[in-house]
C-alpha cells in the first residue's frame, strides 16, 4: 500500500534560491559542484511536476530575505565560514532571493512564512498550513543538506511527522556535508531515504 496520498503528503521544497541554484550566485562558487553533480535542478522540477500531477501539495519553505544589519545584534549569532554578520544572503528585492526560474511555486502551491536560521518550522506558520491541510507526511528536498534540510527534518520529526528525504534532491557546499546528512544524520532520526526515481514510481500508485 502506498505510503503517499495527496490527502496525506507534502513536498516541501527548501530554500530553491538563486544564490545556491544559479550561476552569478553569491553562493554559486560553493555550491556548484554538487547542485550540478547530482542534477539538482533537474530532479527538482521532476519532483514538482509529479507532486502536483498527482495532487501532492507542494510547500515552500523559505529563507528570510536578509537586509543590511538584520544580525548585528543577535545574541548568539553564528556566522559560517562563507560571511559574517554584515553578509547579506538571499538580499531582500534581489535576483539571488528570488526562486530558480525553473522551480517558481504555481496556482495552489502553499508558501510558509519565512525561516530565520535552519528549521523551516522554527517560528514559522509551517507546521499551522501543513496540519490545516491535513497533511502528516513531508517529502524534503533543497537546499542546504546539512543546514536548512538537515534542520527541518528533524524538527518535523518531532513535530511527529512522517519524514522523507529525497538523497538526490538535496545539495550543498561539499559532498562530505551531503553524505554526512544522507549517511550518517538522517538514518538515525528519519522515516524513509529516497531517490527521485524512487519516490515519484511511488506516486505512480496514487
Amino acid at each position: 500500500m502506498n505510503i503517499y496520498t495527496p490527502k496525506n503528503t507534502a513536498l516541501v521544497l527548501v530554500d530553491p534560491f538563486n544564490d545556491f541554484l544559479s550561476e552569478g550566485g553569491k553562493l554559486w562558487s560553493y555550491t556548484r559542484e554538487t547542485v550540478s553533480g547530482v542534477g539538482l535542478v533537474q530532479n527538482l522540477q521532476i519532483l514538482l511536476g509529479a507532486a502536483r500531477a498527482r495532487g501532492i501539495k507542494v510547500v515552500y519553505a523559505p529563507h528570510h530575505h536578509t537586509e543590511q544589519g538584520d544580525y548585528l545584534n543577535w545574541k548568539f549569532y553564528a556566522p559560517s565560514h562563507i560571511g559574517s554578520q554584515r553578509t547579506t544572503l538571499f538580499e531582500k528585492n534581489s535576483w539571488g532571493a528570488e526562486v530558480h526560474p525553473a522551480l517558481v511555486a504555481k496556482p495552489g502551491d502553499i508558501i510558509a512564512q519565512h525561516h530565520w536560521t535552519g528549521s523551516g518550522f522554527a517560528n514559522t506558520d509551517l507546521h499551522f498550513l501543513l496540519t490545516m491541510h491535513g497533511i502528516d507526511h513531508i517529502v524534503l528536498a533543497g537546499m542546504r543538506a546539512n543546514t536548512c534540510i538537515d534542520s527541518t527534518a528533524r524538527y518535523g520529526v518531532e513535530l511527529g511527522y512522517h519524514v522523507t528525504l529525497i538523497k538526490d534532491g538535496i545539495a550543498a557546499f561539499t559532498w562530505d556535508e551531503i553524505k554526512a546528512t544522507t549517511e550518517i544524520n538522517f538514518p538515525n532520526y528519519g522515516h524513509a531515504l529516497l531517490t527521485t526515481e524512487e519516490f515519484v514510481a511511488t506516486l505512480q500508485q496514487v
